[in-house]
């Protein structure tokens, strides 16, 4: 290859580095900043294919990309002075690559350090705000949205956007936990007291109602039996009356009869009197008084079985 053949080659070289110099591609995931000897002369956000001048124009490419700040677990008081443990995490990105080059010198870590500062000042107010059950139940997704607004507007100072922030978890103190678990148990234990004490005064209510119908039951019953005993009893007289006014003689024999059967229904029953008593007047007549002169040895015995 002869000299003339050399000198062209470097020089297409030559003319093909000047031409690279002059040309460089922002990515759609890129910001870019063009500096003229350390000043900032453009900032470029447009993907595509873009010229500077060269070995004057220099340029720095960042990572247009939403970013994720996990800060770690900060305690903040409520508005009751107990401790909450609040872990959070932050979605960001660039929003003013030139601001943000200047602020923060275009380093993660500075910009996470700037959003940590301003995230915890805004939870903590919020917090400092609202009552232990306000955070844990209704107003998690409020201070959510009030600390993305308050700490977007201080963003916008470095140069960047805050997209969402996020509450993982809301836990109360370890020492505060258990003071809340005692208090559960204790306010438990009332309930179930009190529910203990309504079910044992219904008890006694309806022990008591099954009592009084008991007794009106018994005592209707028993009201029930006397007027039908009386009413037996009624009857039996009449019968008995009846029966005497048709034949008053049977009538006393019959009674006779009985007594004795009564009397006399074990062997080993036994009875004194004097053979002439009324209990004998049907012993040896069947009329009374008949007997009472016979002179027969059985008559004048002094004892009888």
């Amino acid at each position: 290859m002869g000299g003339k053949g050399l000198i062209g080659i470097i020089v297409l070289i030559a003319a093909a580095a000047v031409v690279a110099s002059m040309i460089y591609t922002v990515d759609e995931r890129e910001k870019a900043l063009v500096f003229k000897f350390g000043e900032i002369i453009e900032s470029n956000d447009q993907p595509g294919l873009h010229f500077k001048t060269p070995f004057i124009n220099t340029v720095k490419k960042f990572d247009a990309r939403i970013q994720t700040m996990d800060a770690a677990p900060e305690r903040y008081l409520t508005v009751e002075k107990k401790n909450l443990v609040v872990d959070s995490f932050v979605k960001w990105r660039i929003r003013d690559v030139a601001k943000y080059f200047v602020t923060v010198s275009g380093l993660i870590s500075s910009a996470q350090a700037r959003l940590a500062q301003r995230v915890n000042d805004s939870l903590r107010e919020e917090f400092g705000t609202r009552t232990v059950q306000e955070v844990i139940s209704g107003d998690r997704a409020t201070i959510m949205d009030v600390v993305r607004e308050k700490t977007n507007e201080q963003a916008q100072e470095i140069g960047v956007e805050v997209v969402d922030v996020r509450l993982k978890r809301v836990d109360l103190d370890p020492e505060v936990s258990e003071t809340v678990y005692q208090r559960m148990v204790a306010e438990r234990s009332r309930v179930a007291k009190e529910l203990r004490a309504k079910g044992a005064e219904q008890a006694e209510i309806i022990r008591a109602n099954a009592e009084r119908k008991r007794e009106i039951t018994v005592a209707e019953a028993v009201r029930d039996s006397e007027i039908l005993r009386g009413n037996g009893d009624a009857t039996a007289t009449k019968i008995y009356a009846d029966s005497f006014g048709a034949d008053a003689e049977f009538f006393s024999l019959y009674r006779s009869l009985n007594a004795y059967k009564q009397t006399f229904n074990s062997q080993d029953d036994l009875i004194v009197l004097e053979p002439s008593s009324d209990f004998f007047q049907y012993f040896n007549s069947s009329r009374p008084g008949a007997g009472k002169s016979a002179t027969s040895p059985e008559m004048q015995a002094p004892s009888t079985q």
